[in-house]
């Protein structure tokens, strides 16, 4: 590779000269090669689920040998991915509520008694001692995810909107049990079985909501009981981020949980003195992907392990290769493949703690909460061996102009409700008077197809906030949005007069971050409590999402989990659905009858911008407050 090498472009201009100038391959130089995209696949009408195929549906050719036309495999294809990625999600929270409950067994460290108790209260538990809470707790969570599909999870009318609940029960699609309903997924969309759309379109809705309001949601109120709610401050973000002074581990995935007993032993005397008798000033955790953005969200509690967040999915394989990393622990996905040839370059040990992020060439170390120590402790050994043997063969090179100092990171439901003063009146005040026109959740994953790496996230939301639309973020689209100094107080000047006026007064930015895409679940939480105080349904609200540069099937239940709230959702790539005229117009039309919430396709940005403040400037007028 050379500085004129042809790669994907980025919004973060820093990392593309830096990738520009790697002798090593990443996903920016792959995307060449793959632009010849298959056309049946982009719009859904491939179908290889039985040996008479793959069939492919054309003109001339509109149904596959078993008879299945476009609409029925367009929809399978799209409930079957939407499956997927509910399992993905499930998985999660199953890890970090089996945490709970063996920190609750072993009475090990409950970091906020305030949201245990929280969610003890949602659940009706009657329980003083904190750790059978946790226990009781925990029990609740799991067995709702056990129950077959035939049996609805009960916690699901605690945790959604009562509004919600019924529009839900009205269409039947209350979620039975969780893995259940994944399991159905799978059985439903085999071969010649199910051939209605409108079925399996619905079908997706009850895994969008046992997705967002489980896998989501409680996945983050569990981790902030484990773990500390977040706290607002300003934080370091990007490359800057390495210290080459220390013993820096990379960790990528989703499950927070699964490194807290690392996490608190590596600040621990003896194994910081272990680290100086290497030569090295201590350890450190540098944050890469969602994980590390839920260690950002958390860093007011972990200043002296977590050195900062420094992106996501797409720059991890140039974090490798800035030579300063010297061991990756996983334990989800985001872990790219792409890693493997660029982590045995420069030598660095890759340990995975989940078989499901098994990399080809990384020493598998099964996690569990009776062995934590062990594994803690053979981490720790993995990762000072691979120090001392690659600090002197290996070239550091850390772009230290790469990220900024002042990101505005630790937002959640509560911090920011407390912020305002304890009540969500100040934002709703701020909204009713047109200083903010309107709010833009602009989540989930980055990809390199939409324009380039985070290019049309990146893109949207100056568009978004030069309107007055205040933005928040969660997923790896934070972790783009925060690179590029979006999320610093400074973008204020990118904002339109009036939510200028009000991030200079409170000195925050146009931006706000969240965090992880589980925080998907707390803007689900935001967006609840503004919908109670005002005594309206969510599909009311001057509310819209955007998911412009998606990637995964889990941002596909994600995306799903926001249209059955009721919200509008723009993609800017179409979710393999073209093919189908009625799987489109359920979508993009019908749905918002059923709901109240619809997907938008736009891949133009100012188009989607302008798309997406008529939908906001219609709520205002049907609550009454136009915008002048």
């Amino acid at each position: 590779m050379c500085g004129n090498c042809n790669i994907c472009k980025s919004a973060d201009t820093v990392l593309e000269g830096f990738i520009g100038g790697l002798d090593v391959e990443t996903s920016h130089h792959r995307v060449e090669g793959q632009k010849a995209k298959c056309g049946f696949g982009m719009q859904g009408v491939c179908c290889r689920l039985c040996s008479n195929g793959p069939c492919r549906i054309t003109p001339k050719a509109p149904k596959g040998i078993c008879g299945a036309d476009a609409d029925t495999i367009v929809a399978r294809n799209f409930l079957r991915a939407v499956g997927a990625g509910s399992a993905c999600y499930i998985h999660i929270v199953e890890t970090t509520a089996r945490n709970l409950k063996a920190i609750g067994e072993t009475k090990g460290k409950i970091k906020s008694e305030a949201t245990l108790n929280r969610l003890a209260n949602m659940f009706e538990i009657k329980e003083e001692d904190i750790y059978e809470k946790a226990i009781k707790v925990a029990d609740k969570i799991i067995a709702d995810l056990y129950k077959p599909k035939f049996e609805k999870m009960e916690l699901v009318c605690k945790l959604a909107y009562a509004p919600r609940v019924e529009n839900w029960k009205k269409l039947g699609i209350m979620p039975g049990g969780a893995k259940s309903e994944v399991f159905d997924a799978m059985v439903k969309t085999s071969t010649n079985l199910s051939s209605d759309p409108l079925n399996m379109i619905l079908n997706s809705l009850s895994l969008g909501i046992s997705t967002g309001l489980y896998g989501l949601t409680l996945t983050n109120l569990l981790n902030d009981v484990m773990l500390g709610e977040p706290v607002i401050r300003q934080a370091k973000v990007g490359f800057k981020v390495v210290d080459e002074n220390y013993i820096n581990l990379m960790v990528t995935g989703h499950q927070h949980s699964v490194i807290a007993h690392l996490q608190d032993r590596l600040i621990e005397e003896e194994v910081t003195a272990k680290a100086k008798r290497a030569g090295a000033k201590g350890f450190r955790i540098v944050g890469c992907t969602c994980v590390g953005q839920d260690l950002q969200l958390r860093g007011e509690h972990y200043k002296e392990v977590f050195a900062g967040h420094a992106g996501n999915n797409f720059t991890s394989e140039a974090l490798i290769a800035t030579g300063g990393i010297d061991a990756i622990v996983s334990e989800f996905n985001c872990t790219l493949p792409g890693i493997e040839p660029i982590a045995e370059k420069f030598m660095v040990k890759q340990i995975c703690l989940d078989d499901v992020a098994k990399k080809a060439n990384a020493e598998y170390i099964e996690y569990t909460f009776k062995d934590r120590e062990n594994i803690s402790e053979r981490i720790i050994e993995e990762a000072l061996e691979s120090y001392k043997n690659r600090r002197d063969k290996v070239q550091i090179n850390i772009p230290k102009n790469h990220g900024h100092d002042d990101v505005l990171t630790g937002l959640s439901e509560e911090s920011l409700k407390n912020f305002l003063g304890g009540t969500w009146k100040p934002l709703i005040d701020l909204i009713v008077s047109g200083k903010i026109k309107g709010i833009a959740g602009v989540v989930g994953c980055s990809n390199l197809t939409a324009k380039g790496h985070d290019i049309f996230t990146v893109e949207l939301t100056k568009e978004l906030i030069k309107r007055d639309i205040l933005v928040l973020s969660a997923g790896c689209s934070s972790g783009g949005l925060e690179n590029v100094g979006l999320m610093s107080p400074s973008s204020a000047s990118l904002a339109g007069d009036s939510l200028k006026e009000v991030c200079l007064s409170l000195g925050i930015p146009p931006v706000l971050n969240f965090g992880p895409c589980l925080a998907i679940g707390r803007l689900e939480i935001v967006a609840t409590e503004l919908a109670k105080y005002l005594d309206i349904d969510i599909p009311k609200l001057p509310l819209v999402l955007s998911a412009p540069q998606w990637l995964e099937e889990q941002a596909l239940a994600d995306g799903v989990f926001g249209l059955a709230l009721g919200l509008p959702l723009h993609l800017a790539i179409p979710p393999f659905i073209t093919g189908s005229k009625v799987v489109t117009k359920l979508l993009t039309q019908d749905l918002e009858k059923l709901t109240g919430g619809k997907l938008i396709l736009e891949d133009d940005v100012v188009k989607a911008a302008d798309k997406l403040e008529q939908i906001i400037l219609n709520k205002r007028r049907e609550l009454g407050i136009s915008y002048l």
